[in-house]
């Protein structure tokens, strides 16, 4: 007997291109509002904002979370958001030392505080929390009634079991 169900992780290859291109200009957009916000607090009113080209790829990578975005989905908001925020950190820590191993990295933490090796900064984690929020409404909008398989948290939001 033939069935239609194609399995979780395959069924999301043919939207990868469109998911990787939606979210690499969503990631750059962001990352300019942001950096443009740190000028304006630093009371530079041109508030310009820049990214790097290099940063597309790495935000477009996004998009090969929405798997997890869907399996996860009915966990709480503070569950899936340090989720995707631990996720991010590692996205982040392993594209930058590929880059900084060919001196292309566009950022470097080493004069802030909480960095790791000047790839990464702990006290990001609210933004990267909401980020990854943030990339899975734009990535499950669409897709959210249709998803074949949740992950069960053990605790609803209240903090008891269901």
């Amino acid at each position: 007997m033939k069935t239609s169900m194609t399995p979780l992780p395959f069924k999301f290859l043919k939207t990868i291109p469109a998911d990787f291109l939606r979210c690499g200009v969503i990631g750059w957009c962001v990352e300019i509002i942001f950096t443009a916000l740190g000028a304006l607090r630093r009371r530079e009113m041109q508030l310009i904002g820049q990214t790097s080209l290099w940063m597309f790829p790495i935000y477009g990578c996004a998009a090969i979370f929405k798997p997890l975005f869907l399996l996860i989905r009915k966990c709480s908001v503070p569950v899936r958001g340090m989720i995707y925020a631990l996720c991010i950190f590692t996205g982040e820590y392993a594209s930058g030392q590929l880059l900084d191993k060919y001196a292309l990295c566009p950022w470097n933490y080493n004069r802030h505080k909480w960095h790791v090796k000047g790839l990464i900064r702990l006290d990001f984690l609210p933004f990267w929390f909401l980020a990854g929020l943030l990339f899975e409404r734009v990535l499950t909008a669409q897709s959210a009634d249709k998803a074949p398989c949740d992950l069960q948290c053990t605790a609803t939001r209240s903090g008891h079991g269901q």
